[in-house]
């Protein structure tokens, strides 16, 4: 599962960075590219810190 959410989390900055800068979108189709990137990122982020280690000191 932790797997995947990194996967995700990778795949979601390397998406917006293409989006961003080589994909040549603009106006709305960058904006909806970079929510849809975005809202990818934040959920995959959650994800990983809900399903962390939780060490007992």
């Amino acid at each position: 599962m932790r797997a995947l959410l990194w996967l995700l989390l990778t795949a979601s900055v390397l998406a917006n960075v293409f989006i961003s800068t080589f994909a040549g979108w603009t106006g709305s189709l960058q904006i909806v590219g970079s929510v849809g990137t975005g809202v990818v990122l934040l959920g995959s982020a959650v994800g990983l810190w809900l399903t962390r280690s939780r060490g007992e000191a």
